[in-house]
């Protein structure tokens, strides 16, 4: 086996790895043979090389020696490789005799937040206003960023924007998108062309189903009645973006047409995108691709409307959030399947936030085409995130470098790491990041490698110091005065149960549903009372939640930004998402109790943001 183990080696396999409880492992030979089988490791003919401004170039292998280096700018200057150093960040074009690379020069940092403000973290379905209205869109998230910024908030956290199916109302996962290269129409609100959405029914639980057809009939509306002055816009706008608007419509469109299963389900002949049946469909059903580029448009202009909002009281501005990956039915694994890996799904071994491991179902870029590409689809996920942004949250930040990859069909534990480029990705997203002026938070929770936390805040990227997970090694809670200052500080995450909650155990009484059987308090008791001493507070009641408390101590954090989920500054019992569920717990359903001016003009509430801003004025 000393090939095959040889082999996976050179892939960037890991065949030992060490748990969450620190326990070496090994990958079973047949799980390396079957996942080394999935990689194409074929060469890239034109090199990305990837160094800090101010660090002098060396290339593998090369002596050293006069370059040619090609600026962005189209600039040229001789470059002694090994002595000379390059100082303009971007990516510019190397000679070295017959030899042609492209370097990727990132700033030492990343853009860090400005002053010690804090923020509200909201997932944008769930947000209302005075309009009535099914689940939230753009235009009511613009309306709330002008309302958390009057209240002292300098960020504003959002779920993912990625283009989720249109075509299937049941895909409703912001963390399972179609592509992360475009937005999520269904979001689009026509009252940016002056037809505003009707008043819908509004419940406490989103009916995705029963509310899809709506509004996608209303939008065909608006499109409809389109002037000549928006559809110039749409022109323009389909002219400048890249990559190309179209395709992705088109995906929508042909997706629509046979049912939203996505494209693994659709007509064989279909399933190329440059074949003469993709051709003829575009041809026949012109105004419907025309529609969903339309759709695009308006996702854009509404995002661009709420980052313009945010930034009249904010010094931040809305922060977006990468997925990790995409649906392997999406318009990405369509258009552009060499992109992606294949033959594996991703997701994360054992940890304390999985205890059996997780399989996403999902799909990652490939490290080796993206090596052959340039790098470009991570570049465009990067820009498209940050396209009306002031800072960007990487989900599973220890994917950028290396990811849990498990054989189809295969459970998590049938999986291995694979090395991705990680210095690379880092560097590109620093970037973007230096470009578009915004902070990077780098989730670094769960199985975090040695050495990762160190070199995030090498690059300035803000690692998250979440409540529930900063404990000592005897599982005590630590006081958020003793956090770290390069990281964000909050209270909680979309995956994690509320302040309220957890202090009175809705989290337990959940769990306890699912599995059928009785709630087990008295570790929630212990936890209680460790809660309470590392704030220094009495009560270990399990109601009413001290949320007042709670929030203060981690406003205290040294952190330049704290950022806390609207739920926990509203003292709610319920959180957004279930991890391990799908129908057990109403992910992703969750509306707000009122809107957000309201909710905000609460007593209590109102205090709860005037101690934040006095404890954090940004």
């Amino acid at each position: 086996m000393k090939n095959l183990h040889a082999a996976a080696a050179a892939a960037g396999l890991k065949r030992h790895w060490t748990d969450a409880t620190g326990t070496a492992q090994q990958v079973d030979d047949a799980v390396l043979e079957t996942l080394l089988a999935c990689l194409d490791q074929t060469p890239a003919d034109q090199p990305l090389l990837s160094i800090t401004a101010g660090q002098p170039l060396t290339i593998p292998g090369s002596a050293t020696g006069i370059a040619e280096l090609t600026l962005e700018d189209g600039s040229n200057h001789p470059l002694t490789l090994g002595t000379d150093a390059i100082t303009t960040i971007g990516y510019h074009h190397l000679q070295v005799g017959g030899r042609h690379y492209t370097i990727a020069v990132a700033p030492p940092r990343c853009p860090q937040p400005p002053g010690h403000g804090w923020g509200v973290a909201v997932q944008i379905p769930s947000l209302r206003d005075e309009h009535s209205t099914a689940y939230g869109t753009y235009a009511t998230l613009a309306r709330a960023a002008a309302a958390f910024g009057r209240a002292g908030a300098t960020a504003l956290a959002i779920s993912p924007t990625h283009a989720l199916f249109p075509g299937d109302p049941g895909r409703f996962s912001p963390y399972a998108p179609s592509s992360r290269l475009f937005h999520n129409v269904m979001l689009a609100d026509p009252s940016l062309v002056g037809m505003p959405f009707p008043d819908e029914p509004a419940p406490d639980l989103i009916d995705w189903r029963t509310s899809h057809d709506v509004r996608l009939n209303h939008l065909r509306l608006s499109f409809a009645n389109a002037s000549s002055e928006v559809r110039a816009k749409v022109a323009a706008y389909v002219a400048e973006t890249r990559p190309n608007v179209s395709d992705h419509a088109l995906f929508d469109a042909i997706n629509l047409h046979f049912g939203g299963q996505g494209w693994p389900a659709w007509p064989a002949e279909l399933r190329d995108p440059a074949s003469p049946a993709v051709q003829r469909f575009a041809a026949e059903h012109a105004d419907e691709v025309a529609f969903f580029t339309y759709l695009q448009w308006l996702a854009d202009q509404g995002l661009a409307r709420a980052q313009e909002c945010a930034r009249e009281h904010m010094a931040i501005g809305l922060i977006a959030d990468l997925a990790v990956g995409t649906d392997c039915g999406g318009s990405h694994g369509w258009s552009a399947p060499q992109d992606l890996l294949t033959g594996v799904t991703i997701g994360a071994p054992p940890d304390p936030l999985g205890p059996d491991g997780q399989n996403w179902g999902i799909s990652a870029l490939d490290p080796f085409a993206l090596a052959r590409s340039g790098f470009a689809p991570f570049i465009n996920t990067i820009r498209t995130a940050l396209r009306h942004a002031g800072g960007l949250r990487i989900d599973h930040a220890i994917g950028l470098d290396h990811l849990w990859i498990v054989p189809d069909g295969g459970t998590a534990a049938d999986g291995a790491y694979l090395t991705m480029p990680g210095d690379i990705l880092k560097n590109i997203v620093a970037i973007e990041a230096h470009r578009a002026g915004a902070i990077v938070i780098a989730e670094d929770l769960g199985t975090v490698p040695p050495g990762l936390r160190d070199d995030l805040s090498r690059r300035g990227m803000l690692g998250m110091r979440v409540l529930p997970f900063e404990r000592d090694e005897e599982g005590d809670f630590v006081s958020p005065s003793q956090w770290d200052a390069d990281a964000v500080a909050m209270t909680g995450t979309h995956d994690t149960p509320t302040v309220a909650g957890w202090w009175k155990g809705r989290d337990l009484d959940w769990r306890a549903k699912i599995s059928g059987r009785a709630a087990s308090l008295e570790s929630r008791t212990d936890e209680r009372k460790s809660l309470a001493q590392a704030i220094g507070i009495a009560t270990v009641a399990p109601e009413p939640a001290p949320l007042d408390q709670i929030l203060a101590a981690v406003s205290n954090a040294p952190a330049a930004l704290a950022i806390f989920p609207l739920e926990d500054l509203l003292g709610l019992e319920e959180q957004p998402n279930l991890p391990g569920t799908v129908d057990e717990h109403p992910n992703w359903r969750r509306r707000m109790p009122d809107g957000t001016d309201q909710l905000l003009a609460d007593a209590t509430v109102a205090a709860r943001t005037q101690m934040l801003t006095a404890k954090r004025p940004g």
